[in-house]
């Protein structure tokens, strides 16, 4: 039996609701799963959906101006309200999965947002600690922290912090068919902090976290300089990696070769998210440029979470 799938559409003036209508017709997606899409009606129409695609469940923005995409309070305030509504959707046994397409975190602090992002929000709603984490092909990297900015990093970084993280990682790896995953932490410093004398994080937080991951069972590695757990990782010598910040798992994720598109999902909720792993690209908007590929994958992958075993259902 094919999962009903939600997807919302994303911030109306970005590349999103383009996006979306280009994975509603899909053949691919549409052989995996029943689509539904909630977003703005006048942005949709105008990225070609029509109700033989899908049903829609309007949550509208007044006054766009497509011809000046950017961040805007009343995108903001639209594509806010979707994912609130497609969670309350799901939670309430009607869908099996949510794909959202690209918001602005600018246009949701525009609005008066209660978190910055997706992520955020669904700790909030969940009160439950989520795990983002991307795939791409047999490349898994998932992150310690996120939106933090460099200069907090140190101070974000806590041994319960990366215990946790790594625990939902291993759970999240087995869920895609690893038996026993082999995961690799990334080091802070450079050269993995050359035994304290370019940093300490690697000595007073994250061996103390990995010995005690050893001791409950998981089989982890590191603290490794990026570069070289990067190459391991692409050589196939672990399962997965576990990155300190954001751009330590997407620079290298978003370059590395083959795989597809990479897909961004969400694990630790009670529900299965995925999303493509990219921005709103207002600069690209509504001309008709956007490459659609990272949102079929996100479908199909979310299609194919519905399967697997983890969700705390609710």
């Amino acid at each position: 039996m094919k999962p009903n799938i939600i997807i919302t559409a994303g911030d109306p003036l970005g590349i999103g609701p383009e996006i979306t209508v280009k994975a509603l017709k899909s053949a691919a997606a549409l052989r995996a799963c029943r689509l539904f899409v909630i977003g703005d009606t006048a942005a949709l129409k105008r990225a070609g959906w029509t109700p033989a695609l899908c049903p829609l469940l309007p949550v509208d923005a007044p006054g766009l101006d497509f011809s000046n995409p950017g961040p805007t309070a009343p995108g903001g305030a639209a594509s806010l309200k979707a994912v609130l509504a497609a969670v309350k959707l799901i939670k309430s046994g009607l869908f099996s999965a949510l794909v959202t397409a690209p918001i602005s975190k600018e246009a949701w602090a525009l609005a008066g947002a209660p978190a910055p992002a997706h992520t955020d929000l669904f700790r909030s709603i969940e009160k439950r600690e989520p795990l983002m984490l991307f795939s791409r092909g047999r490349v898994n990297a998932a992150l310690v922290t996120e939106h933090v900015p460099i200069k907090d990093l140190s101070s974000r970084l806590t041994k319960a912090l990366v215990k946790k993280k790594a625990l939902l990682f291993n759970s999240a790896l087995k869920a895609l068919g690893y038996k026993k995953p082999l995961i690799a932490l990334c080091a802070l410093n450079p050269h993995a902090g050359d035994g304290g004398v370019i940093g300490r994080e690697e000595i007073k937080t994250l061996l103390p976290a990995l010995r005690e991951l050893k001791k409950e069972g998981l089989r982890v590695t590191g603290p490794s300089p990026s570069d070289a757990a990067w190459a391991a990782h692409l050589a196939g010598r672990c399962d997965g990696l576990l990155c300190l910040y954001h751009d330590q798992a997407l620079a290298p994720l978003k370059i590395a070769p083959g795989g597809g598109p990479p897909v961004h999902w969400t694990w630790g909720l009670s529900f299965p998210r995925t999303s493509p792993a990219h921005g709103t690209a207002f600069d690209i908007a509504w001309r008709g440029k956007a490459d659609a590929s990272g949102m079929r994958e996100a479908v199909l992958f979310a299609a194919r979470l519905t399967k697997k075993p983890g969700y705390l259902r609710k």
